[in-house]
């Protein structure tokens, strides 16, 4: 493990850094010249490099703002401190690795097509799909139609965030193409999520199609697409990781344990308080203490603290990490029915994401049986003095809704469609929200800001620049 991770660390950096066309680091021509320089490398290793660098936009800084602006996680210290404030400048971005990355996910497809092989390239279109889908779900509008080709576009334009997502529909699409054809070469060594299983990489494009298609309100295809995404925990796209420091270790566990302890935690977060009343209430089908031990570990850095559960939870150095995952499809499906007025095929899918909980399973690892139930629900649970409608709400579908809402908002922690979420329930209709409070001032942050290396660069840089509170066209 720790030498084929290591392999992928090499690799990756060569990749993402050494070969990214998205910005030319030197202009004097007497230094462009190096022999000792990396000038090509195979679409395999270039394949192993680009899902590292995936992997990596999954577990960053950008996530954990997103966790925190979404009120899952706290800045307690230092520069997170500030960040759980909302306070942040242009500065406090960047878009390296993230346009590198989809830069070298691009390059996969062409190195794919010079070889004729589909399958490669229908991954490395999801993979650009997912680097760029995360870059206009936090900024907005991004440069995507003319962000590969610096020779011909060196400043490239910032398309329209609802373009962007129509564009990354079509992306996905030919990938699921592409991912259809009877043969291609095979790529297991290099595929460290799915090991070459076309199959679930076609799921998993088809998950992230049913996400997109979650944020712009278009509910009818959000579940059309999930119906064809992940269908079991199996087919889960999670990154693996080891023990051995500075080479496979979670990067959270990195973070709250090895560099940055107490520097985040979730002490006056809405996290804990949300699966707390999910703990002895009249909710007698729920119990979540298993859930909520997974998440949190008391006392680690301080008396009383509440810290990520680096000992033995969700945060060890070897948890594996989510992308996409059936959890995600199943309730994508649940909230895109009941809000289509689908009550019976919302309730199903609801009924087997708890179904899943209930055997302790939990991105690949296994909740302990003590203080763990997930009972089916029915659907008189929600009524007005149903014991799965604690909020009392005059609905069915509401009180449904708010159901769905929660159990998303607690499985999607540390992954930043949590802030997605925090952004788009206030207009999807009918309105249903959890009542997460704000850890300061009376602005609610609805968007990272464009970094100042691409202020200084690109003359197409929106203007007047909108700060962290300006939101964006799409939620």
């Amino acid at each position: 493990m720790k030498k084929w991770f290591s392999y992928k660390i090499i690799i990756a950096f060569l990749a993402v850094n050494g070969l990214s066309s998205c910005q030319r680091l030197f202009v004097e021509p007497t230094i462009q010249s190096n022999p000792n320089a990396v000038t090509d490398v195979d679409v395999a290793t270039l394949l192993a490099g680009t899902l590292l660098g995936v992997s990596f936009l999954h577990e960053d800084t950008d996530v954990r703002i997103a966790s925190m602006w979404a009120g899952e996680l706290n800045g307690l210290s230092r520069a997170h401190q500030g960040f759980a404030q909302y306070i942040v400048s242009s500065q406090s971005f960047t878009w390296s690795p993230l346009y590198p990355v989809a830069s070298q996910a691009r390059l996969i497809q062409t190195k794919a097509d010079a070889v004729g092989d589909k399958w490669t390239k229908g991954v490395g279109q999801v993979l650009e799909a997912l680097a760029i889908a995360k870059a206009t779900a936090l900024y907005g509008d991004v440069p995507y139609s003319q962000a590969f080709n610096d020779v011909t576009f060196p400043t490239p334009v910032f398309d329209k965030q609802v373009d962007v997502y129509a564009a990354l529909q079509t992306t996905l699409d030919n990938a699921i193409t592409n991912l259809s054809a009877p043969t291609g070469l095979a790529f297991s060594a290099q595929d460290f999520i799915y090991k070459g299983d076309v199959t679930k990489w076609r799921a998993a494009a088809n998950t992230l199609k049913a996400r997109l298609y979650l944020h712009t309100g278009d509910y009818a295809n959000a579940i059309a697409s999930a119906s064809r995404g992940i269908s079991s925990t199996a087919g889960d796209a999670l990154i693996p990781h080891g023990t051995s420091l500075g080479i496979d270790l979670n990067q959270n566990y990195d973070f709250f344990r090895v560099n940055r302890a107490g520097d985040t935690g979730f002490d006056g977060a809405y996290l804990p308080k949300l699966l707390q009343s999910r703990i002895q209430s009249a909710n007698t089908k729920t119990d979540e203490t298993a859930l909520y031990n997974h998440y949190i570990k008391v006392g680690i850095t301080a008396t009383g603290s509440l810290d990520p559960n680096t000992v033995d939870g969700a945060f060890t150095a070897n948890a594996p990490h989510p992308i996409l995952t059936y959890y995600e499809n199943q309730l994508i499906i649940a909230e895109s029915q009941a809000r289509l007025g689908a009550m019976n095929d919302a309730l199903a899918a609801l009924n087997a994401v708890r179904a899943g909980l209930a055997t302790g399973y939990v991105n690949g690892k296994t909740l302990p049986a003590t203080g763990r139930k997930y009972d089916a629900y029915t659907l008189d649970n929600f009524g007005a003095t149903g014991l799965a409608n604690p909020t009392r709400l005059a609905t069915v579908q509401t009180a449904l809704l708010y159901e769905i809402i929660s159990q998303r908002y607690i499985l999607l922690l540390m992954q930043y469609e949590a802030f997605n979420d925090y952004r788009r329930l206030a207009r999807a209709t009918p309105v249903v929200q959890l009542p997460i409070p704000l850890y300061t001032g009376t602005q609610k942050p609805q968007r990272f800001i464009y970094p100042q290396g691409e202020i200084n660069t690109n003359p197409n840089v929106p203007s007047p620049l909108p700060d962290q509170f300006t939101k964006v066209s799409v939620f």
